[in-house]
């Protein structure tokens, strides 16, 4: 994982090829993966700062930082993905810890909020998140707000 370089733009300063590659990262997981359809793109991607991995010039790992007002009223981390050639090498801590660090590089240590797929309620409780809502269906998948407070 030593050769994976992080990135986190804001989308106006991501490249297109960039922009291309996240998104067709996020379609691979959530929608062909999960065989869930659902709308992808939303008007949330120009207002957030997209966090993501490069091995090889590959985008391997993606996330997007929502500043607070625009999901929660806190400081939300989204569309969290690997590429499933590279979720054995834990990439996904590796992104969520380089997520962490970015928000407190924009906003300082805050509360941060998220909606996480059920199944990875332990994942995210590694990175100090607690559940904090009962399960409920988002695009037919279960999942459970859960919310990392100030350390």
């Amino acid at each position: 994982m030593s050769n994976i370089t992080w990135h986190c733009q804001a989308f106006n300063d991501l490249s297109l090829i960039d922009f291309h590659n996240l998104v067709q990262l996020r379609i691979n997981v959530f929608v062909v993966e999960q065989n869930c359809p659902y709308p992808e793109l939303d008007d949330k991607d120009p207002k957030t700062f997209h966090v993501f991995g490069k091995q090889d010039n590959k985008v391997v790992a993606v996330a997007r930082l929502l500043a607070n007002g625009i999901s929660y009223d806190e400081w939300s981390i989204g569309r969290v993905a690997t590429h499933i050639d590279f979720r054995k090498q834990k990439l996904g801590h590796a992104l969520m810890e380089y997520c962490h660090q970015q928000i407190e590089l924009l906003a300082g240590k805050v509360p941060i909020r998220i909606s996480a797929q059920e199944y990875l309620q332990q994942f995210y409780e590694a990175h100090g998140y607690k559940k904090v809502s009962e399960m409920y269906l988002e695009d037919d998948i279960p999942h459970i707000e859960m919310l990392r407070e100030i350390t």
